[in-house]
């Protein structure tokens, strides 16, 4: 017998792993608890490997769930477009600003999807400091910016909050004393995320990298130098944290998405808007 992925089933993995929890994504979803949990199992039977590792603090994907997480958010973005897009015809040119961490990720290739759908149209994705994004914005080379809510430039029309992960360095002992950290450059939602919560927790730490990029601290973390904090989408699996008590829980962030208001109207930016929606 022929075995399907089915949309719904993809839909609830895809949605645990981002907010990292079943019990988050049960409400997001309008799902209760016990048939979220079912929807996962399910899926875990059809490609016949565990999908998650779970625990009482949350949910990470194993590397089953890494390698599905890709495909999985690519198939349910194709299937919201072709819903949407299908005998419509879009043109002229939309800036997107994006996060480096979120340009990482999968919002590029939903946009890039978009863009077969739509080939008279131009796409164009910048990931710059606050600085130049302002800039970009008020010139008009960009036309929405999805950011941290305190660099997006002017008020959100939406925010939405998503959870931070350790990334731990191969050979790391997150037992020390003081804790090598490897953070992003001041200022950082990230680091400052990352610091406040070590320094709740009464952890010492020492900084032992720190980079401007996400590549940095990727290559960094990589590298055994220490741990950092990131969005789940940007995890390598040989990073991940298995045991919830070694390090203390790291609160979400929120993003946000500004529009600039000339674009109103626009039915380009409004297809673009309406994926970033959908993937983030």
């Amino acid at each position: 017998m022929a075995r399907d992925l089915e949309i719904v089933l993809l839909r609830s993995f895809v949605t645990a792993v981002r907010v990292g929890s079943i019990s988050r994504a049960a409400t997001a979803l309008g799902h209760t608890q016990p048939a979220l949990s079912q929807q996962l199992r399910k899926l875990e039977g059809v490609v016949g490997r565990p999908l998650l590792y779970r625990s009482p603090s949350g949910v990470l994907p194993t590397r089953a769930g890494e390698e599905l997480l890709p495909y999985a958010e690519r198939m349910l973005s194709l299937a919201a477009q072709a819903l949407t897009e299908t005998g419509r015809v879009l043109t002229g040119h939309c800036g997107v600003g994006l996060l480096e961490d979120l340009a990482a990720s999968q919002l590029p290739q939903t946009l890039a999807d978009l863009a077969r759908l739509h080939p008279g149209a131009t796409l164009e994705v910048l990931s710059v400091s606050r600085a130049a994004m302002r800039e970009a914005y008020d010139a008009g080379r960009v036309h929405l910016v999805l950011d941290d809510v305190p660099d997006v430039p002017g008020p959100p029309r939406w925010t939405v909050r998503r959870p931070l992960v350790w990334a731990i360095g191969q050979g790391v002992d997150v037992t020390a004393d003081p804790l090598p950290v490897v953070l992003f450059s001041d200022p950082c939602t990230f680091r400052a995320a990352a610091l406040e919560t070590l320094e709740r927790a009464s952890r010492r730490w020492r900084v032992a990298f720190e980079s401007n990029s996400l590549v940095g601290v990727l290559a960094a973390v990589r590298a055994g130098l220490g741990v950092a904090a990131l969005m789940p989408a940007n995890l390598e699996p040989a990073m991940a944290c298995h045991d919830p008590a070694a390090l203390p829980t790291l609160p979400d962030v929120e993003l946000g998405l500004a529009r600039h208001p000339r674009t109103e109207g626009d039915p380009l930016v409004d297809a673009v808007e309406t994926a970033l929606r959908r993937t983030i």
